[in-house]
């Protein structure tokens, strides 16, 4: 099967389900090995298509996306296990944002899809180059999040809420 051929049922495939679908499946379904999947992910994403990676697979992000604004708190440290939190439930952090008492409303947009954004986010700020947005207000600090649907917002909050990093605004 030609490679254009692949990639057309692969995008197919990741846009009509309700689950994600990983790697290991698309594999066998295409007889190919797992790097070549990656592969055709990352050409299909430099295509301009919008594919989610969550830990349990592959999903693709649709118009019919749905925000929601978070406000959190957590340490430096925890900034990665937040990070996967959102992306493991198939969030997507489009901003974070930060409400500070003399200059206002400082954002900037990040757009994290996988948890290598995350892990890459990270290591740049723990590089002491610059600091996170949530170290000039005492940890506080919001997420615009985008998902396919409310349920996965509402999972989203929920975690959070259970790991002690949500305020609720």
């Amino acid at each position: 099967m030609k490679a254009e051929v692949r990639r057309r049922e692969i995008l197919s495939l990741i846009g009509n389900v309700e689950v994600p679908l990983t790697a290991s499946v698309l594999k066998e379904k295409f007889k190919v090995s797992r790097q070549v999947i990656v592969k055709d992910i990352a050409v299909l994403r430099a295509n301009g298509y919008d594919i989610i990676a969550t830990n349990k697979g592959y999903i693709l992000s649709t118009k019919s996306t749905v925000k929601r604004v978070f406000k959190c708190r957590h340490t430096f440290e925890e900034m990665v296990e937040e990070g996967f939190l959102i992306i493991d439930c198939g969030g997507r952090i489009d901003e974070v944002f930060v409400n500070h008492r003399v200059y206002g409303r400082i954002s900037a947009r990040i757009d994290l899809t996988n948890r290598m954004h995350v892990e890459e986010l990270y290591r740049s700020l723990f590089s002491g180059a610059s600091k996170p947005l949530m170290s000039v207000t005492d940890g506080y600090h919001y997420h615009t999040v985008s998902a396919n649907s409310e349920q996965a917002l509402n999972e989203i909050e929920k975690k959070l809420k259970d790991r002690g990093f949500l305020i609720e605004i």
